[in-house]
């Protein structure tokens, strides 16, 4: 064997021990695959964020049309909602009476939805990610019945595995959970139409991968 021949062998393994040096350097930096191949838990634990805002808002209209039917206060829900971190005395907030608080009732109130729909966002995150699991792929009724479902069983655990024993135990009274101050299946309906909001608004939610757009026959790609 030549010189130049043992050179060029030298140079070929030179190049294989490159070629495999960066096969596992890109095997062992490579990112996620994309798109994901299985269920895309963040994408939609971020979409229910959002989307349960708007769940809470729905929830939160129904409560302010219906309540005057019934003689109570188009905010009673929120009034309820902020014994939770006020106590008793924001059941009397907007009353005829004056000011409850130095900060205005209405501006109270307005905090009071605020708070509403954030709490929307997050309860958002697990039951719209769970909602898209269980009903991936199937039609619109089938989804409102999961929703129900959901929404139950999350109204369950708030107010009866959570509230029903937090609530005395940090402020003194169980207000939210008293059927007196607000009724058991006003709490019920007010979870069923976030659930059913989440359902409906799934289509704006779901993943879809992003697709470049191929050039026509006769058009230059920029």
């Amino acid at each position: 064997m030549t010189f130049d021949d043992r050179k060029l062998t030298e140079l070929t393994e030179l190049r294989e021990r490159v070629q495999r040096l960066e096969a596992e350097l890109s095997a062992s930096t490579s990112p996620d695959q994309w798109p994901p191949t299985g269920f895309y838990w963040a994408y939609y634990a971020t979409t229910g964020f959002l989307l349960g805002m708007f769940g809470a808002m729905a929830s939160l209209m129904i409560n302010v049309i219906g309540a005057p039917i019934v003689g109570k206060s188009p905010l009673e829900l929120i009034r309820v909602y902020l014994t939770f971190p006020l106590g008793e005395q924001a059941l009397r907030l907007a009353s005829q009476q004056t000011d409850v608080y130095a900060i205005g009732d209405g501006v109270m109130l307005a905090i009071g939805c605020c708070l509403y729909l954030a709490t929307g966002m997050v309860l958002g995150v697990p039951f719209f990610a769970v909602l898209v699991r269980l009903t991936e792929g199937k039609s619109t009724g089938y989804r409102l019945g999961v929703a129900t479902v959901l929404s139950l069983i999350l109204w369950t655990i708030n107010f009866y595995g959570i509230l029903s024993w937090l609530q005395p135990a940090l402020i003194g009274g169980n207000w939210i959970t008293d059927p007196a101050i607000l009724p058991t299946w006003v709490a019920a309906v007010t979870h069923l139409i976030f659930g059913w909001t989440l359902a409906l608004l799934y289509p704006l939610g779901r993943f879809q991968v992003y697709h470049q757009p191929t050039a026509m026959p006769g058009q230059r790609e920029d």
